[in-house]
């Protein structure tokens, strides 16, 4: 299929992230995240009730990690805007028993355990999972400003970035180069 020129088009939903990390000291990073969700066209509920166009899903989450172990060590999230008020914001702490988790492989599942299905908000879950890499992303980037670091080191790889995409897999040229400066 070739890429669709949209200009054309109706657009009638929207769903932005905005995820951003800082350095809040020389330990920690604050990464924060920010989920919206909009209708763009008039739709209509049960009944014929009419709904006009709105942001249905603002949500917002906040990562205080530490750098050395790239360990959550507080977590905040709020939901400005939501479809359900007083049943979704029910939901509001369901991440605060993320407390302690490391972002490494396996993150993914153990959110989902954790605070994924009726334990928590799928919207609030899906928005933390998407700020993992951004994790990684801050952690090399704060790391980058060493002028006399290496660029990555076995373990960085070995741990994060083997076998998760083409460009690294294991037998691929970036790795081998990796290797071969070691």
């Amino acid at each position: 299929m070739d890429f669709f020129d949209t200009d054309n088009l109706e657009k009638i939903h929207n769903r932005n992230f905005d995820l951003s990390t800082f350095v809040v000291d020389p330990e920690h990073l604050l990464i924060t995240g920010e989920f919206k969700e909009r209708n763009l066209i008039t739709v209509y509920r049960k009944a014929g009730e009419r709904s006009e166009p709105r942001m249905y899903h603002h949500m917002q989450v906040q990562l205080l990690v530490n750098i050395t172990e790239l360990k959550i060590v507080d977590i905040n999230a709020k939901m400005p805007t939501v479809p359900n008020s007083d049943i979704c914001r029910e939901m509001e702490n369901s991440l605060d028993k993320l407390k302690g988790l490391v972002i490494a492989p396996g993150f993914t599942q153990k959110v989902k355990k954790l605070a994924g299905g009726i334990k928590g908000c799928t919207h609030l879950t899906t928005l933390l999972i998407s700020m993992a890499p951004v994790v990684l992303q801050g952690y090399w980037i704060v790391k980058g400003r060493n002028k006399e670091r290496k660029e990555l080191t076995r373990v960085n790889i070995n741990d994060y970035l083997i076998d998760t995409c083409w460009a690294w897999r294991k037998d691929g040229p970036l790795v081998q180069t990796y290797i071969q400066e070691g």
